[in-house]
């Protein structure tokens, strides 16, 4: 009982008390041993058809058989991403309700302020699963076939082109604002609720173009319905050694954008259970098939301990503020939307 009256002598409620010790022993070695013991949710912060979901899924019917316990997958939209991981920060931290982040919550959003949560102080950063690149697609008969081309309609068209994104801060935006900033076009944003059905709107002809996460846009590029212009990543990818990048295209120099996906944890969840998890994400990604898989679509896999993957959220974190600052005319980033000019902010 000494730890009890620690406690109390601290003027700690009796109750309290009572449920900090439940706490620390429900997060102790024994009991983490055990885990799982009942289904896992996988959250994904956006609508089905984007590359969380693709994601999401692949890795949750894997992580089933590893585990012995069902991987639900919930998409939770809302609010470009803030959404689904505002559920996952006020989650129990016992490993059973996990996100797969991606690159607008974790790394854009939280810069610009109102999320209600800092990523690195309310989650648990658990295992890269891939850096995606980003392409600018459009439909297959588009009179344009270059970057060039797309640029010179929009300067001569007299209502502009008009671009899909995945929603506020998603890298397709960033993209999509960046490239009308450095190029003078005129490029208009419509924003959509994810990627899933920001693709919608370019295959109904609704938008003029979208930069998409490639997982999302490959299966419609292969099937004849939509064409890549230009990546928006820093170099080309191996999967498509022939597509050239926005650069190179326009000679923007620092026209680097890209997405990634990851799983974190909130806050607190015991370093047994976060580390078993790491183990097993890696494992599945080392699995022929899913490499095979993800690589196919120009993804980019590197295993990374939890350590390694704390620090290449940091970096990204980094790296985003300085784009926002650089690239864009910000001085603060919390200034987003009075950067990008009346009537293109959604």
């Amino acid at each position: 009982m000494r730890m009890l009256s620690d406690f109390r002598g601290r003027g700690v409620p009796i109750l309290q008390a009572l449920a900090t010790i439940i706490a620390i022993i429900s997060a102790s070695p024994g009991r983490a041993q055990e885990y799982p013991n009942r289904p896992i949710q996988l959250v994904v912060a956006y609508p089905p058809g984007g590359t969380g979901d693709i994601v999401a899924h692949l890795l949750a019917d894997r992580l089933m058989s590893a585990l012995g316990q069902p991987v639900r997958v919930e998409n939770r939209p809302g609010a470009g991403g803030a959404e689904g991981a505002r559920s996952v920060v006020r989650a129990a931290p016992d490993g059973y309700t996990l996100l797969l982040g991606q690159t607008a919550e974790i790394a854009v959003a939280p810069l610009l302020g109102g999320v209600g949560y800092d990523p690195q102080r309310d989650l648990l950063p658990i295992a890269l699963v891939a850096q995606i690149p980003v392409a600018l697609v459009t439909q297959i008969a588009a009179p344009y076939s270059s970057v060039g081309e797309l640029l010179q309609a929009a300067r001569t068209s007299q209502r502009g082109l008009q671009f899909a994104s995945a929603g506020p801060g998603t890298s397709g935006h960033l993209a999509g604002e960046l490239l009308r900033m450095r190029s003078r076009g005129r490029l208009i944003h419509v924003p959509s609720e994810g990627a899933g059905p920001a693709l919608g709107e370019l295959l109904e002809g609704r938008v003029d173009f979208f930069f998409a996460p490639l997982s999302v846009a490959m299966s419609e590029v292969r099937s004849g319905r939509l064409k890549i212009l230009a990546l928006s990543s820093a170099r080309r990818v191996l999967a498509m050694p022939n597509v050239p990048t926005i650069a190179e295209e326009t000679g923007i120099r620092g026209f680097d954008i890209g997405a990634w996906a990851g799983v974190f944890a909130p806050r607190g969840t015991p370093r047994e259970i976060a580390a078993r998890l790491n183990r097993e994400v890696n494992q599945v990604l080392a699995q022929p098939e899913v490499r095979e898989r993800l690589v196919a679509d120009g993804a980019e896999l590197t295993l990374m301990s939890m350590a390694q993957f704390g620090d290449f959220v940091r970096v990204e974190m980094r790296r985003n503020a300085d784009l926002l600052r650089e690239q864009f005319c910000m001085a603060d980033v919390r200034s987003w939307w009075g950067c990008f000019g009346p009537g293109v902010a959604p």
